[in-house]
């Protein structure tokens, strides 16, 4: 098998845009959760919105015609080729998968309003290219001129991770692809997306900027938030062959359904186990050889209770001897861009050797019994870290991350 490797980031968060924020941002602690500048007339006033003027990175007729999610997107994938220095390289050699769990929502709405408060039309003819999913992906392709297959996912909040999942696949089985942009975008911070998730009591009913708490007996409900993360794989052959140095590799992927339910986890904990377990294995290491482990920790009662059980069950005992913690503690819940942003943060935590913190941490909820890393980030021995994403859907995704010293 090719060994894989990540050469490049970037990211769009709560902290604000480009790697180093989001480094500082993680390692401190900081809390990325504010008041919602967008609207005003909703029950849910807080959120992990991104402080972002698009005309600082596109001209006018661009942020015409782009949704909130692709210019994110667009925006970290730049800072992803230019640190990988991904340039000179035959364009059917790289692909783009790119995924998103909502899409071009804010477009998409507001052409909805147009066309029931103005009329036929005002309705603008970008609607259905700024909104479909694969949009961003393509806008990548486009902007960077890469041939290679071109793919979005699209498997709710693990979306992101799968289309890692998928990129390390599609280098290890095509000969001719070299290089692979991955990632995801979200941008669903608008009345439409906030409203419907919480109606469906998804959200933490708290107006606070505390209220993210993963694994915490107060959690309530997730947090919004929104932003992008893109990174470069490459085959380490090809990563060597033109000087790129590598930042972490990826030895593993692997992904499982639940078969259960539409938005709930399954109360055994078993998929998502099973899907733990067939990364260790595709890795060809043991459970105890995990130094870390980045949860998809989203604040919900039911998701931390189940992770936690299925942690448990995949790794034994050893579970209780590693430190897990949440990003979105402190940016909130990115949805579909999720699993790239928080994989961003496991290879900062490899390449640190530094663990970031579960922020707003008072008091472990019933069953929710490992290491947390409460509030303040933790110097670690980190050689393997496991990143997981969970989606509607039953989705359960993972990969294994190792630390790359030659």
């Amino acid at each position: 098998m090719k060994r894989i490797v990540i050469t490049g980031v970037g990211v769009v968060t709560p902290f604000g845009v480009g790697l180093q924020t989001f480094k500082e941002g993680i390692f401190a602690g900081r809390n990325g959760i504010k008041p919602i500048t967008r609207y005003s007339d909703l029950p849910v006033k807080y959120a992990g919105e991104v402080d972002f003027d698009p005309l600082q990175y596109f001209d006018k007729k661009d942020v015409k015609r782009l949704d909130r999610f692709t210019q994110f997107a667009l925006v970290a994938a730049r800072e992803a080729i230019e640190a990988a220095q991904l340039k000179d390289v035959d364009p059917y050699t790289v692909g783009v998968v790119f995924a998103s769990g909502m899409g071009g929502l804010e477009y998409l709405e507001s052409q909805i309003v147009n066309l029931y408060t103005k009329g036929q039309r005002t309705v603008s003819p970008f609607t259905v290219p700024a909104s479909i999913i694969n949009i961003a992906a393509a806008n990548i392709a486009i902007e960077h001129g890469f041939h290679g297959p071109t793919f979005a996912p699209t498997t709710a909040c693990a979306a992101s991770l799968d289309a890692i999942g998928q990129g390390y696949t599609l280098l290890q089985q095509e000969e001719d692809l070299n290089a692979v942009l991955v990632g995801g975008s979200e941008a669903s911070i608008t009345p439409l997306g906030i409203t419907s998730f919480h109606n469906m009591k998804a959200l933490s009913p708290l107006n606070e900027p505390t209220a993210s708490r993963p694994f915490d007996k107060r959690h309530s409900g997730f947090v919004m938030g929104e932003g992008a993360g893109a990174l470069v794989l490459e085959s380490l052959e090809h990563a060597l062959k033109r000087g790129a140095k590598p930042l972490a590799e990826v030895v593993a992927y692997a992904a499982t359904c639940d078969a259960y339910h539409v938005t709930a986890p399954d109360p055994s904990a078993e998929p998502q186990a099973i899907a733990i377990e067939k990364a260790l294995k595709r890795a060809g290491i043991t459970p105890a050889q995990i130094d870390y482990v980045c949860a998809h920790g989203t604040s919900t009662p039911l998701n931390d209770v189940i992770e936690t059980k299925a942690i448990k069950q995949a790794l034994g005992d050893h579970a209780y001897e590693i430190p897990v913690s949440s990003v979105k503690s402190m940016i909130g819940h990115l949805l579909g861009a999720s699993g790239a942003v928080e994989t961003v943060a496991t290879v900062l935590a490899l390449q640190e050797q530094m663990v970031p913190p579960t922020i707003n941490f008072q008091e472990p909820a019933e069953e929710c019994d490992l290491y947390y890393v409460p509030n303040k980030g933790e110097k670690r021995t980190i050689n393997y870290a496991l990143k997981e994403s969970l989606g509607f859907g039953g989705h359960n995704s993972v990969l294994v991350l190792r630390r790359y010293e030659g």
